[in-house]
């Protein structure tokens, strides 16, 4: 593929950006613009309960990213109409929407439970479906039997925490589950034909750029039909700013632009059939307990990302495939 190739819509996802975009996913699917509304159900985590853990995630603040309409004292229909009426003035063409269950571990209760908060949310008439944020260890048969079942009328996808794929870094940011634990449940999703993403992070403490880089041909292989990569931040207050003041040299601290050339470089050899919803995170900065970015905001981020991909005439995948025929021989 060439870049005259790229101007002719000539990508394996169909359009001329140079990786497989969230939003041009569903507007494929659709003909328009689908938005998510987070929601916060008040469920908990069996890593913060006891059940698993006490403490959480070590890099966990809540807080950080959900947003002002996202109140888990309020009734979900209420937050979803409050989301709608904000994000009409922000995103006008958005007439759709997604009831996004972000907070903690939204498969974490009763069958009976779940279902009477997912029927809540998909009652609001502009809501087609739903994302649930979930930990790998909160699924089980009769939960994703059902969400199999939902997803024949609506929008369904199951979003799963995973952060890393190495047992040892999981180990260490106390998230109570082993990378076996969310391969199994990213398998049993898909195999139901329900949608399935996984959430992944950079800058864990003890991993070094090859690692890091490594993961791209492990993720791959995973069924997985979306998928996020965030930046480590350090939030205050959390464990991680511990781990991290108590041992600086165990972490990688990306700059803006040396993080952007890391991401080009994983996006290379990684699998073009799976869909990028994001590639670097943006927390308040009041919740910061540093940021070597500065207050530079996502959509600039995007912009600079999609910039340097131009300057190297490089996309998604496209070391993928002779990347595995090489290892192959």
């Amino acid at each position: 593929m060439n870049t005259d190739e790229s101007e002719s819509n000539n990508y394996p996802w169909g359009d001329a950006r140079r990786f497989s975009s969230y939003a041009n996913y569903f507007r494929k699917r659709y003909g328009s613009r689908i938005q998510k509304l987070t929601v916060d159900a008040g469920f908990s985590c069996p890593n913060r309960d006891g059940k698993v853990g006490t403490g959480g995630c070590t890099y966990c603040d809540n807080r950080a990213f959900n947003p002002s309409y996202c109140q888990h004292n309020a009734s979900i229909r209420w937050q979803l109409e409050e989301g709608i009426k904000f994000h009409a003035n922000r995103y006008r063409k958005a007439d759709r929407f997604l009831a996004y269950f972000q907070a903690y571990s939204n498969t974490y209760g009763s069958l009976e439970l779940l279902k009477t908060k997912y029927q809540e949310a998909l009652s609001v008439p502009q809501v087609i479906g739903i994302v649930i944020g979930t930990r790998p260890d909160c699924v089980d048969e009769p939960i994703l039997d059902y969400l199999a079942e939902l997803s024949g009328a609506y929008e369904v996808i199951v979003e799963y925490g995973v952060e890393s794929c190495y047992d040892s870094t999981l180990k260490r940011i106390n998230r109570g589950h082993d990378f076996e634990t969310a391969k199994r449940a990213i398998e049993q999703t898909a195999s139901r034909g329900i949608q399935v993403g996984a959430h992944f992070m950079f800058g864990l403490p003890g991993e070094r750029k090859e690692d890091m880089l490594a993961e791209a041909e492990i993720i791959s292989a995973l069924p997985l039909d979306t998928v996020k990569f965030h930046q480590l931040q350090l939030v205050k207050g959390t464990m991680m700013v511990q781990d991290f003041e108590q041992h600086p040299g165990d972490f990688v601290q990306f700059e803006l632009n040396e993080y952007i050339d890391f991401f080009i470089d994983f996006l290379e050899v990684f699998n073009p059939d799976i869909v990028i919803e994001r590639f670097a995170g943006e927390v308040p900065p009041w919740y910061l307990e540093q940021s070597n970015w500065g207050m530079v905001r996502n959509e600039k981020i995007w912009g600079l990302f999609e910039k340097r991909l131009a300057e190297r005439d490089t996309w998604q995948g496209k070391r993928y495939k002779s990347n595995f025929e090489k290892r192959s021989r």
